[in-house]
């Protein structure tokens, strides 16, 4: 439904939180989160990133170093206690995903907003 409401001309901007935050500016949070980025930069969207600055750990990189929790298969197995799937079937449940940089406007904290290149700006938010 994003993707279709973006087309419509219905969405201005759009804000997420974030679970984590790399150093350079690569941030985890919910699964989709990642696709809402692709989508807003298709139609020229802005895409905000709010977060305090606990969640950036400057001592990862970028994205890739970013652990992402995986949720009970049975999740995605299992509908109010009954089966859906096939028992030994294997399930792939990330609970985050990944959303590079580049798709991300800026990046709002509480001391400040930063920008790219989110390196530099990142840094200097650490030090205020």
């Amino acid at each position: 439904m994003a993707g279709f409401l973006m087309q419509q001309g219905k969405v201005d901007l759009v804000i997420v939180g974030a679970d984590r935050i790399a150093a350079n500016g690569d941030t985890a949070n919910k699964i989709g989160t990642y696709a809402l980025a692709v989508l807003a930069g298709a139609h020229g969207i802005p895409f905000y990133v709010a977060a305090p600055l606990s969640t950036v750990d400057g001592s990862m990189r970028n994205g890739g170093a970013i652990p992402i929790e995986e949720r009970d298969a049975n999740e995605v197995k299992h509908l109010q206690g009954v089966r859906t799937a096939p028992e030994k079937i294997r399930v792939y449940n990330p609970a985050f995903d990944v959303t590079p940089n580049r798709y991300i406007t800026a990046i709002i904290t509480e001391r400040g907003v930063a920008r790219k290149p989110y390196m530099n700006s990142i840094r200097k938010l650490l030090k205020s």
